[in-house]
């Protein structure tokens, strides 16, 4: 089981960016998958979610902003982030949960993408 994260960036407030998230070792329409990111000194953050039936679920902070998605063909999930602000600067993980949509430690993750909002 692989994940790998790519698309992250630096962008001005309010600009966007678009996440990959390709997986191997296992299949997207099976398996659900989640998004967190870790700030500087802070924790990990669950961002969002995806269920293997596509239904998904966002966090506070970015609900109405981001937008988790998925391509089974390409078996690849997507998180794409709008308005972005400067306290969304954190690196972003793909995780595969093994339970609901909150991977835990002992579950596969990618190495991680920076994201960077800045002016």
């Amino acid at each position: 089981v692989q994940l790998a994260e790519s698309g992250g960036g630096s962008v001005q407030p309010g600009g966007s960016l678009k996440l990959s998230c390709v997986v191997s070792g296992f299949s997207l329409s099976r398996s659900a998958l989640a998004w967190v990111r870790q700030a500087p000194g802070k924790e990990r953050e669950w961002i969002s979610g995806m269920y293997n039936d596509g239904s998904s679920a966002y966090a506070d902070s970015v609900k109405g902003r981001f937008t988790i998605s998925r391509d089974l063909a390409k078996n690849t999930a997507y998180l794409q982030m709008n308005d972005l602000k400067p306290e969304d600067t954190a690196v972003y993980y793909c995780g595969r949960p093994a339970y609901g949509l909150h991977p835990g430690p002992q579950d596969p993750w990618g190495q991680g993408t920076q994201v960077t909002v800045s002016s």
